[in-house]
């Protein structure tokens, strides 16, 4: 090692003398201390690493999961507005049928005929029943 003196540019060399064996031990500890120290601190990032991978590959499955049930949600949703569109297509036709048979059995007036004395023939039929 080197040192300088203060305000000179002369540098002389110290010698290893100076020290005892105890601080250079003390500095050999300091320095495995440090090193253990550090691979510990790699051991539990390591550690800490691992189980972020191990959460993240299971929300990476769950979320592959919630996509395949997505998908079939998804398919369902479509046949079922596909039917819904057919079932509205049958009521239009029912409902324009059912608007020409009024026009060809006379009208709304004997339509309305008739539904009356389907009440009364009802009405009539649970008398009987009941008396």
């Amino acid at each position: 090692m080197v040192f300088g003196k203060k305000g000179s540019k002369e540098y002389s060399k110290v010698s290893l003398d100076d020290f005892s064996d105890d601080s250079s031990n003390g500095g050999d500890d300091f320095v495995e201390s440090g090193i253990r120290t550090q691979q510990e601190l790699l051991r539990k990032q390591d550690e800490g690493l691992d189980m972020l991978s191990a959460s993240v590959e299971r929300l990476g499955q769950m979320s592959m999961g919630i996509s395949e049930e997505l998908g079939h949600q998804n398919n369902m949703l479509e046949a079922m507005e596909t039917d819904l569109d057919e079932a509205g297509d049958d009521l239009d036709m029912v409902t324009r049928k059912t608007k020409e048979f009024i026009k060809m059995s006379g009208g709304e007036r004997n339509c309305m005929v008739i539904v009356a004395l389907s009440l009364i023939a009802l009405v009539l039929f649970f008398l009987i029943l009941y008396v």
